[in-house]
């Protein structure tokens, strides 16, 4: 089974997404990303639909990865003042606040760096290597490059790709056992974190009383 380190940075500064959105969504993420950082959340995506009319889907998460119920609520009624004031959409809509899910989008440096070993569907904005659309391993993640182990070529193909970063449109997990096993490990590590957390707090109420 492969190993996943689910330490992400904390300053999400240093690690900015490299896969974003364009027109409408690109304007409502730039509203809503530094409210969400604000707060101590980090925007994965942002997708408008037009499912039961028209929804906007925020997608965030935790500095390591993991993402409530009660998160969605607090990111929500954050995020819900700053769209009325703003109006990006002239016609109503509905708010969801969501979790990246398992087969997550990969959006930054540090997500193909957490993912490692697992399966990837990947569509490039531009043709690479002949072609635009890619699903294999990620093999190595460098400063300006992925590279995926491809699991579907032809005798005459290169197995690894190396692929800019920049050239990026759309990444996301493929939902496989492996990593099925692996989130739910990583949310488990989080949730003790939290707790532990929790507990030091009390510990330091307890010693100023």
């Amino acid at each position: 089974m492969t190993e996943t380190d689910a330490t992400l940075p904390s300053d999400p500064a240093s690690d900015r997404r490299i896969v974003t959105e364009h027109g409408l969504e690109a304007r409502i993420a730039a509203i809503v990303e530094p409210v969400a950082e604000q707060i101590g959340y980090r925007l994965v995506r942002v997708k408008v639909s037009r499912m039961n009319g028209m929804t906007l889907q925020i997608m965030a998460e935790r500095p390591d990865g993991a993402m409530s119920i009660d998160d969605c609520e607090a990111l929500s009624r954050a995020l819900s003042p700053v769209l009325d004031v703003e109006d990006p959409i002239v016609q109503e809509y509905h708010l969801e606040v969501s979790s990246p899910g398992i087969d997550r989008p990969l959006v930054r440096r540090s997500d193909f760096e957490t993912w490692r070993g697992h399966l990837l569907k990947l569509e490039t904005s531009q043709m690479t290597g002949g072609r635009k659309r890619w699903r294999g391993r990620i093999l190595e993640v460098g400063a300006d490059t992925v590279t995926i182990e491809r699991d579907q070529v032809q005798p005459d193909e290169e197995r690894n790709v190396a692929i800019a970063f920049e050239a990026i449109g759309d990444a996301r997990l493929v939902l496989t056992d492996e990593l099925i096993a692996a989130a739910l490990k990583a949310d488990k590590d989080a949730r003790r974190g939290v707790l532990a957390g929790t507990a030091d707090n009390d510990n330091d109420e307890e010693a100023r009383d």
